[in-house]
């Protein structure tokens, strides 16, 4: 049975979780969060320069984390409430945004064929997540709903691939809340373990990347743990990260029709409007990374930027991780619960020791 929980992590208002309004007041209600984070990123950027093991991105999460806990003690929770707004544009929309702009220094051809070099470890470490999230969730007694959102978390994009599964399946608020509370627990325990076991390992810059491009599950995370390792880590780790979230498609597709399946006409026409909310859940970030890799690729980047470029997407980076970290509550990670917990734990072991066995095999190490 589905466990109980006293105070259940509360998910992310829709509004947030798939960016903030477009209209201008609500614009203008995101510049005060996103002026905090840009100020949070400066000190960070400069700490990463001292110390690039750990790398901006990195401080900008830990510098925020600590930030956000002064602010709210020192200003009150209601204004901090105000700010809100511009750390989850901090940590979607400017996140995005460096994606693409990151995409200008990767040509297209690159991209595909590292995207296919990738794809056995991609898709074996895929089968392991919602395999074990399958049958540990029913082992553990979980609802088979918050199963598979924590399973499709794990194995395929955390946050984004919730909301696209959640829009395809109508998986009830709190089904939804465990599995964010669980995949954003494994995201900070990924950004502080991976580096140190990569190097405990002796990875390489390459081997890396596609370690944690396959085996971490959200996409602030795997740029803040790459870019620490390394520039050329960071770079491919996004690429097959990017290449990873277009699993989102097909699991989509397959849901929805198995959802469909065998129901009559009025519950077909029903789901059938609920997989056009999945596709708008898509990340379209992934269509602006390749179409800029594309731009690259045909030389329409001036040569004058492309020194520029790079800097630019890393601060963008350590901005919405900023972000990420000013929004933190340590009491998220308790108010998971134990059961969803525990499953996210093991399928993010099982997930990352399958990425790196199934490296050895296909001889990427």
């Amino acid at each position: 049975m589905e466990p109980s929980y006293a105070q259940p992590v509360k998910p992310l208002p829709a509004r947030i979780l798939v960016g903030t309004s477009r209209s201008g007041r609500a614009a203008s209600a995101a510049l005060p969060g996103l002026a905090v984070a840009a100020a949070v990123a400066l000190p960070a950027t400069w700490l990463g320069h001292l110390i690039p093991v750990v790398g901006g991105p990195v401080f900008g999460m830990i510098v925020g984390a600590f930030a956000g806990a002064l602010l709210r003690r020192i200003a009150g929770p209601g204004r901090v409430e105000r700010l809100l707004p511009g750390y989850a544009a901090a940590s979607r929309q400017v996140l995005q945004a460096s994606i693409i702009v990151l995409g200008t220094g990767l040509p297209l051809s690159d991209v595909l064929h590292l995207g296919m070099e990738s794809l056995p470890v991609m898709l074996g470490t895929l089968a392991v997540a919602l395999g074990g999230a399958w049958g540990l969730g029913r082992l553990l007694g979980i609802h088979r709903e918050t199963g598979l959102l924590i399973g499709v978390g794990t194995g395929i994009c955390g946050a984004s691939a919730i909301a696209a599964v959640t829009a395809a399946v109508g998986a009830a608020e709190a089904r939804v809340a465990y599995a964010l509370g669980t995949i954003f627990t494994f995201n900070v325990a990924a950004v502080l373990l991976f580096p140190a076991v990569g190097h405990l390992l002796g990875l390489s810059q390459e081997a890396f990347g596609l370690w944690s491009g396959t085996a971490i599950n959200d996409t602030s995370s795997v740029v803040a743990t790459a870019y620490s390792y390394g520039t050329e880590a960071g770079a491919y780790a996004v690429v097959v990260k990017l290449t990873r979230s277009l699993m989102i498609v097909p699991i989509c597709a397959a849901l929805v029709m198995w959802r469909s399946y065998g129901r009559r006409t009025r519950h077909v026409q029903r789901h059938g409007k609920v997989g056009r909310r999945a596709w708008r859940a898509f990340p379209l970030f992934v269509v602006g990374f390749l179409a800029a890799s594309a731009v690259a690729t045909s030389g329409g980047i001036p040569a004058s930027w492309q020194p520029v470029l790079p800097v630019i997407s890393t601060f963008l980076i350590t901005v919405a991780l900023s972000g990420i970290g000013l929004s933190l509550r340590f009491s998220q990670l308790r108010e998971a619960g134990p059961r969803p917990l525990l499953l996210g734990a093991i399928l993010w072991t099982a997930v990352g020791a399958a990425g790196i066995g199934l490296q050895a095999i296909t001889g990427r190490l």
